[in-house]
């Protein structure tokens, strides 16, 4: 059966509270939920979320699990996965960039339930097996193929307890001895130790290793990836010469097994050395084996760059499931009212409410279809890459342009995220603290998405280099489109708030108007930042310094602004196709207006500072604009929340289940929870002694 005449996975909402605004919206909240996300991904989850469900493996807990059990329940689930087959055969048959979409889709699904499974199945076998295809060869196909097919636990070692982002200065060392045709694994002290290793503390048996390679002509030849056996596959018990353990418990995703290795000495065959680009020879040279470059670029994005997008699927996904539980408990939740001894109104009517809540709403429906449109960017990329080498300097600007938006955008979806949890815990008051409404295991295991797979602040950087590289070069080289604004810097420089108000006629509250902010803003950060840099040049500050120095309300607000403008760009483009239904169209532009007003407010003091608006006029007018669009959202904002919300058992909140029910709902939770009205076992050592003695 076509996909397209396949019945609507996503099931009807129960009746109950929520339908008081539930009917004040003006649209299908099933198809606006088919705009801000793909139908076959939305399928996809669908399916692998009823399979799960039933599975008692993955039925939700209702209190914290001893970290070891946590490490067992996530060992399982990942095994359990692999007997399910959640992935169809008949995918493999299907181009590259179906067949990752859909496998990303999995992922997503999975991450949404028990995210420590999820990473531990990126960790082993996605970027495992990525790694292995972008800088592996034909000798290393029996590796990938136990990888894929879970026969063996994988990890990759990168990070070193002394040295993560700053990766070439890793200190473990893999140095050829020809007469054995072997490396020499060696770690020289505790703090080159590989650490934070996912899957290693307690189950990998194999790690893709990268150490400095050494020749026996004593040349350094820098970092190099190795595949490394740690443990007996058979028994999990370590290798002689290799020193590995779990590195303890952790804030939060305690059912991966983060681990830290040390090498004694330790030797692997020549040809653990992967090498797509460099091999040594048996009797120990060292030779480039760059070829086919368009490849080799194309394999280096997918390697690097797929797991980043996966974090931001992850974090899109986690900033909806905390959108949705604050706005279905303000909906709820009714306090105070207009007349003193009269009914109380829910807290969705304050405006502060509304202002504290409403962007993060319209966030998780931008920052979904920006991640999607990406994504499908980078898996046609990587495709093309993969048929041909014809093209190479195009392929290499656009995998220079890809790199920038993932490292740009990266930090935007996850900090997003990160801050949209903590904000909905507090707009849902001492209930929000609850574990049972969730919003504390979503902040834990979210919280690294924004240091691993690059730091945010450091991955920033990137963004912008490339940015002001092409400020800088005769020519924009923006293939995927997005700086060919810097083509007419000298005319958005040269506009003000007061003209592009003209142009508009007035009107604040456009695509345009948001969009020309914009541009201006990032032109203004480009011609600041490079001004700065110059500056210090001439004054003799080395460039380290001086690019270090120019990061703080220059570079860093500027790859910012660009990952925003993207965002902006991808939905306001994802808004004008032709599958839109006219009853869509008003809150999609609401949405729309109430993200980039929202960011718009957040840059103002670069837009006073670079002379773009003079007088309170401009921020009046973003911040009357944000307001009134928050307003207007509140009679639909259930039924956009129900449009991003997954089922109610995945998003394990007993504050914002679809039914409404509250307060019956946290009742059951309060009063079955285990020993709530039992005396507890240790009263007698807290009743005083003088007490004690009359009793």
């Amino acid at each position: 059966m076509p996909e397209e005449d396949k019945p609507s996975p996503i099931p009807d909402l129960p009746r109950g509270p929520l339908c008081e605004y539930r009917q004040r919206a003006k649209f299908s909240w099933k198809a606006l939920k088919q705009v801000l996300e793909d139908p076959n991904v939305i399928r996809i989850k669908y399916d692998v979320w009823q399979k799960l469900e039933r599975e008692p493996l993955f039925a939700p807990l209702t209190n914290t699990l001893p970290v070891d059990q946590q490490k067992e329940r996530a060992a399982k689930q990942v095994k359990r996965i692999a007997e399910l087959k959640l992935d169809p055969q008949e995918i493999y048959s299907m181009d590259y960039k179906y067949r990752v979409r859909y496998l990303m889709s999995i992922n997503e699904a999975l991450h949404a339930v028990c995210p420590s499974m999820s990473v531990k199945i990126a960790l082993g076998v996605g970027l495992f097996t990525n790694a292995l295809l972008a800088m592996g060869s034909e000798r290393h196909s029996a590796i990938y193929n136990a990888a894929w097919n879970r026969e063996i636990i994988t990890c990759l070692a990168i990070t070193e307890v002394s040295h993560g982002s700053n990766t070439k200065r890793c200190r473990t060392t893999a140095t050829y001895d020809p007469k054995t045709q072997e490396f020499i694994i060696n770690t020289p002290d505790f703090e080159a130790a590989k650490c934070w290793v996912g899957n290693l503390g307690k189950t990998g048996s194999m790690a893709l290793l990268f150490a400095i390679l050494h020749t026996s002509d004593g040349q350094n030849h820098g970092l190099q990836g190795f595949l490394v056996p740690i443990r007996d596959p058979t028994t999990l018990q370590p290798y002689p010469g290799v020193i590995v353990g779990d590195i303890g418990e952790k804030i939060g995703l305690n059912g991966i097994d983060n681990g830290f290795v040390m090498f004694n000495n330790y030797r692997i065959p020549r040809e653990n050395m992967l090498n797509r680009a460099g091999d040594v020879t048996p009797e120990g040279t060292y030779e480039s084996t760059f070829t086919e470059p368009g490849k080799i670029l194309g394999a280096v994005l997918e390697s690097f760059s797929a797991g980043r997008l996966g974090i931001m699927q992850e974090s899109s996904n986690t900033l909806s499931h905390a959108a949705v539980i604050a706005v279905r408990y303000a909906a709820l939740r009714k306090q105070f009212g207009p007349e003193k001894d009269g009914p109380e109104q829910s807290i969705m009517e304050y405006q502060l409410h509304q202002w504290r809540i409403f962007p993060y709403l319209a966030a998780a429906c931008v920052l979904k279809a920006s991640v999607f449109s990406l994504t499908d960017i980078y898996l046609a990329t990587v495709q093309k890459s993969q048929k041909d080498s014809n093209g190479f300097e195009l392929l290499s600007q656009i995998v220079s342009e890809l790199h920038a938006l993932v490292s740009s955008s990266k930090p935007l979806v996850t900090w997003t995220a990160r801050d949209a949890i903590q904000e909905s815990r507090e707009a849902c008051g001492g209930h929000g603290y609850l574990r049972a409404a969730n919003l504390g295991e979503l902040r834990n295991n979210h919280d690294p998405s924004c240091t691993y797979e690059g730091d945010n602040n450091v991955l920033g950087q990137q963004a912008s280099n490339w940015l002001l590289r092409q400020w800088k070069a005769a020519k924009v080289e923006s293939p995927v489109g997005t700086a060919n604004f810097i083509e007419r810097r000298e005319a958005i420089l040269g506009s003000s708030f007061d003209a592009i108000v003209r142009a508009s006629g007035g009107a604040v509250e456009s695509a345009e108007f948001i969009t020309n902010c914009y541009e201006w803003l990032m032109c203004w950060l480009l011609h600041s930042t490079t001004e700065q840099l110059q500056h210090a040049d001439k004054d003799g500050t080395d460039r380290f310094k001086a690019r270090n120095d120019s990061q703080v309300y220059r570079a860093r607000d500027l790859s910012r602004a660009y990952s925003e403008y993207y965002a902006l760009e991808c939905f306001r483009k994802r808004c004008l196709r032709e599958d839109i239904a006219e009853n869509l169209k008003p809150v999609l532009s609401n949405v729309y207006l109430i993200y980039g007003m929202w960011c718009i407010d957040r840059h103002l003091a670069t837009f006073y500072a670079g002379g773009f608006a003079v007088g309170p006029r401009f921020a009046d007018a973003i911040r009357s604009a944000l307001l009134g669009a928050c307003g207007q959202l509140k009679d639909s904002a259930v039924a956009v929340a129900d449009a991003i919300a997954p089922p109610d058992w995945v998003l394990n909140s007993v504050i914002a289940k679809s039914d409404g029910r509250l307060y019956e709902n946290i009742q059951n939770v309060m009063m079955t929870n285990p020993g709530a009205m039992e005396r507890a076992s240790w009263w007698k050592d807290i009743v005083p002694s003088k007490m004690k003695a009359k009793l």
